[in-house]
């Protein structure tokens, strides 16, 4: 592939992925004036987000299969479709309940562009190559927590948090436009899997018998509960108990994106030289050893704000060398049900970071501590299972790959 169709790949794909990412993110710095405009609790609130993300992991559960039956780009033009739908009905939402009704649609529309992206990728490449170009489009899809809540607080200082929904929904339209006119399709008839839903079945049955695939995915699924987790409940922590503005807010969560998005373009490099199993357990190990640092900080009475930001700062840039490359490495088997792979990769992460948020949410006070605890069980369980799964090499008793 030349230079310039490399890195406008890496463009489209990242693009189409930061559709949902954008939904969440321009939300953020919402939440508290969507609470008092419709006499919601925080948990109520809070549950508005829980059910995009439990949508947005089920949904990936038919795309995948879906991609791989007829073609990567059907799928895209549908769940895009509904996105718009979805998002014009929160817009106009009248209570909480519409609302969360609504979100859990658009989640399901969502799906599509994160589910079908990633085997894009592995439709294209493998090995370092795919890392790249992985890591290429985790650049574009990490500019979303950076743009996106700056953008989220401007729209709301202009047309309240309701117009969050019909710039997302103006935002999916483009997506539409972009599917049609640049991206093609890398899913030619000849490497489609029997259209079946038995075909689909016995791709999840491989894929649920291969513990290396599963481990890996447990990896990427864990270390995003723990950034879920601070996602739910950082516009609370910061606007409401250390009092920052939401513009603000915006500027101090994207201060971590910035540490992802930067350390992330390293992992090619990386793992040539070091290889990307090794890289991916240095990098969770030092994640989750700073993560223990700022659970200690509060457990022993700490509250400043920079303590916050700048360790969750360092411990996003080790993720950013974490996620791409588990992605990478858990879908490498797995070519001819790569749609499949990464449906399921990201249904479990969706599942995992909703049930870490709900579970939170249940203990969340507005105060850091029960955030930073949630956070920190994620990265721990994370960091347990890199050594766990990566302690030998992949191969051995592990399941054959379906083949066309």
């Amino acid at each position: 592939m030349q230079s310039s169709s490399y890195y406008r790949m890496a463009l489209i794909l990242g693009l189409l992925s930061a559709i949902g990412p954008f939904a969440i993110d321009m939300y953020l710095p919402a939440l508290p004036a969507i609470g008092s405009a419709l006499g919601a609790e925080v948990g109520a609130v809070q549950f508005s987000l829980t059910a995009f993300f439990l949508s947005l992991g089920v949904g990936q559960l038919l795309y995948g299969p879906v991609s791989d039956m007829v073609g990567r780009k059907p799928p895209l033009y549908f769940g895009l479709g509904l996105f718009v739908v979805a998002s014009v009905g929160c817009a106009l939402a009248s209570d909480i309940h519409t609302l969360v009704a609504f979100r859990f649609l658009q989640g399901l529309g969502a799906a599509a562009g994160m589910a079908i992206p990633r085997a894009v990728v592995r439709d294209l490449h493998t090995g370092t190559e795919a890392a790249r170009l992985m890591s290429l489009l985790m650049l574009v899809f990490s500019v979303s927590p950076i743009l996106a809540p700056l953008a989220g607080s401007g729209v709301i200082a202009l047309a309240g948090w309701r117009g969050v929904f019909w710039a997302v929904a103006l935002a999916a339209v483009a997506g539409l436009a972009l599917v049609g006119a640049t991206l093609r399709e890398t899913r030619p008839p000849e490497q489609r899997v029997d259209s079946s839903v038995g075909g689909a079945l016995r791709a999840y049955r491989l894929l649920l018998g291969d513990w290396h695939y599963l481990g890996l995915v447990g990896i990427g699924s864990c270390a995003l509960a723990g950034f879920f987790v601070f996602l739910a409940g950082s516009p609370f922590v910061l606007i409401n108990h250390y009092g920052l503005t939401p513009t603000q807010y915006s500027l101090a969560f994207s201060f971590n994106a910035v540490a992802f998005i930067g350390a992330s373009q390293f992992t090619a490099t990386l793992g040539r030289r070091f290889g990307l199993a090794p890289m991916v357990k240095v990098a969770a190990t030092a994640s989750g050893s700073t993560i223990a640092l700022l659970l200690a900080y509060y457990l022993f009475g700490g509250d400043a704000l920079w303590v916050l930001m700048a360790l969750n700062f360092i411990a996003s840039a080790f993720m950013g060398l974490v996620i791409p490359t588990v992605s990478v490495l858990a879908l490498e088997e797995h070519g001819p049900i790569a749609g499949t792979a990464s449906a399921l990769m990201g249904t479990l992460q969706m599942l995992v970071g909703a049930l870490a948020m709900a579970v939170v949410g249940v203990f969340a006070n507005g105060q850091p501590l029960p955030m930073v605890v949630g956070m920190a069980l994620g990265s721990f369980s994370s960091v347990a299972l890199t050594w766990l799964t990566l302690a030998r090499p992949a191969g051995g008793s592990r399941p054959q790959a379906l083949r066309t």
